[in-house]
């Protein structure tokens, strides 16, 4: 049993390390479409708001990947995410 809980935080790890900044907020059930561009970037800026959303969690390097998807799909972007797509 301790075998797979090993391989399962492996896999889990090695996961989370790949995800892009769509799968991570999938994952966080964040719409980039919900907030403006300016609100996201408050969002990341104070760490309360992340903790809040569940980003504190994620690497220095998710969180990045995750904000430029957050703010490239903003709701005032060039390329706002659109609901079930």
């Amino acid at each position: 049993m301790n075998l797979f809980k090993l391989f399962l935080l492996l896999f889990i790890t090695v996961t989370l390390s790949f995800a892009d900044g769509k799968d991570l907020a999938k994952s966080l059930g964040l719409n980039p479409s919900s907030k403006a561009i300016k609100q996201w970037e408050r969002v990341f800026e104070k760490e309360d708001k992340m903790v809040k959303l569940g980003i504190d969690k994620l690497s220095g390097s998710d969180k990045e990947a995750l904000k430029k998807y957050l703010i490239k799909h903003a709701a005032d972007s060039d390329q706002p995410a659109a609901a079930g797509i």
